[in-house]
């Protein structure tokens, strides 16, 4: 009996079967057999071959084929769809073949006799059995990787739960031309709990004072939902990409897998205020509850726990509303301050050097008007060390400042995630895993919808040395918000992990797209660089490198190693070796 290979590795997988092949066979053994075989040389082979994938088994009715690329193999799944409805298209429907097809991007263990088996090959097998007839299903991982790559749509399915597998699997579907397109799409699965997305308030003025002012508030009630643990909520910064068009509540349902969504308005004239907020219920487009709001703008925080409550209170069992009934009032910071921390949220999700900077004296002007403003406190401690990393502050002035800061924001507020998100950068930059992994947990019991914060434990797993416990958090991050602003971040925090997992392929991947979305970035430049010369992938290598020296100049090998957030002295060796095989001095 054949021997498995040590070493594992990442292969995109492609399942196909025929659909209803044992009645075909029933009805037309010889001939069904020899349209397959006509389809396969005809069809199904050169196609095969024009995408290098390698038949790894065939079947009566089916194949298991790998691919070195992901993209190639969705490529070849769509060119194969219709290739085959071409063929079949003049065949009466009672004889036509048509296959559906599963691609995966996963886990494989190669045998010496050729075979593949593992989590990558089961999971392609059942997406297979998922697909539509004539169509493909495609695994959240295999997603991520093609990132436009194809000049295809795709329509999101929602998670399913796949047998022997331990985590729900995000699925897609390839929106095909033609006959092998859906023509109705049904809604995909959702979440075990109730799950809402909040839309962007409509400042009912052309005012951006007010633009501003509708946001914040959309913002904070998000927040407030997204900290009741019973409740799945989509992230803001995926809800802020609808920001300004046109609405349709059944679609916005399909594509986020949710069930619920809550929209408004806000108006502001002079020092009073009018909110209005409603309740939708996806599937149906009913109306299941709305009420108006008009206050002075002192009771801005009022509206806001009002509105929650009443969310709460319309889609949540009692204890929920009891859960947000307990929560502690938000303190009165007054609206200037508020504004201020708003502006700065903001500012916080472009990530740049500019934005960054700016953020700075809006959070001072926060904390001077209220010092015990946790948020603004914690955010403060957070960016100064993020620009740290960046080389923009001196560590050593963003540790001492950060260790005091976040000290400051957990005794005003215990319950404010970005206090411990400032704490586990304290703990990246002294590679203490122990405490960043401790701190971020804490965030996310705190705030169980953020992507932020679960993107931020995968990270923190991949710095401890466990790449494999850091994917499927970056992968649940970006379920939460899968058209996230932190997009480019995620990109590099699945760079850091396939680095550490020694699967420099992908790494290099990633880190190129993480560059390619954050292109003032200097961390993902230093990843891809190491993947490249691990890889003696001379062009790759000197183009990143050349990249990173334009941002980091004077950069060098004892520089990286001195600051690497890597805990394991055998991961910053291997960063190390990579850069130095890449060219670096």
């Amino acid at each position: 009996m054949a021997t498995a290979r040590a070493e594992r590795r990442l292969a995109a997988i492609l399942a196909a079967d025929v659909v209803g092949y044992s009645r075909l066979v029933e009805h037309d053994e010889a001939g069904t057999l020899s349209a397959l075989k006509v389809l396969r040389r005809e069809v199904i082979d050169p196609l095969l071959a024009e995408h290098q994938g390698r038949i790894v088994k065939l079947m009566g009715d089916g194949a298991l084929v790998e691919f070195g690329s992901v993209v190639d193999a969705v490529a070849c799944a769509v060119a194969i769809q219709k290739g085959v409805a071409e063929n079949q298209a003049d065949i009466p429907t009672e004889r036509r073949i048509i296959f559906r097809i599963g691609v995966n991007l996963g886990d494989v263990i190669h045998e010496v006799d050729g075979d593949l088996y593992g989590d990558g090959v089961n999971i392609a097998a059942r997406l297979q059995t998922l697909a539509d007839p004539g169509g493909i299903c495609i695994s959240g991982t295999a997603y991520d990787h093609l990132q436009g790559k194809l000049d295809c749509d795709y329509e999101y399915v929602g998670e399913r739960a796949l047998k022997n597998m331990e985590r729900p699997v995000r699925l897609y579907r390839p929106l095909l031309e033609g006959k092998t397109a859906r023509t109705a799409s049904p809604r995909p699965a959702l979440p075990d709990r109730p799950s809402i997305a909040v839309l962007p308030f409509n400042a009912m003025s052309a005012d951006p004072e007010q633009d501003f002012f509708s946001d914040g508030l959309t913002e904070d009630i998000t927040t407030a939902l997204s900290r009741l643990k019973g409740f799945f909520v989509i992230a803001r910064n995926t809800m802020f990409t609808y920001k300004g068009k046109p609405v349709d509540v059944r679609a916005i349902g399909r594509e986020l897998g949710i069930r619920y969504v809550l929209e408004g308005s806000v108006r502001k004239s002079g020092n009073r205020l009018r909110v209005t907020a409603q309740l939708i219920d996806a599937a149906s487009e009913a109306h299941l509850w709305a009420e108006r709001y008009d206050r002075d703008l002192g009771d801005i925080f009022v509206i806001q726990d009002e509105i929650t409550a009443s969310v709460v209170g319309r889609i949540g069992p009692e204890l929920l509303a009891a859960e947000h009934a307990r929560e502690s009032p938000k303190p009165h910071h007054g609206l200037d301050a508020w504004e201020c921390v708003v502006r700065a949220v903001f500012l916080c999700s472009q990530l740049s050097e500019e934005s960054s900077r700016k953020m700075l004296p809006l959070l001072d002007r926060a904390i001077g008007l209220a010092p015990d403003y946790a948020q603004a406190l914690a955010m403060k401690g957070w960016i100064t060390m993020w620009r740290a990393f960046q080389g923009w502050e001196d560590m050593g002035y963003a540790l001492a400042l950060a260790r005091d800061i976040v000290q400051q924001a957990i005794a005003a507020d215990d319950k404010e995630p970005w206090a411990y998100l400032a704490q586990a950068m304290i703990a990246f930059a002294t590679r203490d895993n122990v405490l960043a992994m401790a701190a971020i947990s804490q965030a996310v019991a705190i705030n169980p919808n953020s992507a932020f914060a679960h993107g931020q434990l995968g990270l923190a797993h991949a710095n401890g040395g466990r790449a494999a416990d850091a994917i499927p958090c970056i992968d649940y991050a970006l379920r939460l918000s899968p058209h996230e602003a932190f997009l480019g971040d995620f990109q590099f925090y699945y760079a850091m992990a396939y680095f550490q997992g020694a699967n420099y392929e992908l790494g290099l991947s990633y880190a190129r797209e993480a560059h390619r979305l954050r292109s003032g970035h200097a961390v993902p430049l230093v990843i891809g660089t190491a993947c490249a010369g691990l890889l003696d992938n001379q062009e790759a290598a000197t183009d990143l490198l050349g990249r990173l020296k334009s941002l980091v100049p004077d950069i060098s090998r004892d520089a990286v190693g001195a600051t690497s957030s890597f805990v394991r002295a055998e991961d910053r060796a291997r960063l190390i070796e990579g850069l130095a095989r890449a060219g670096l001095n």
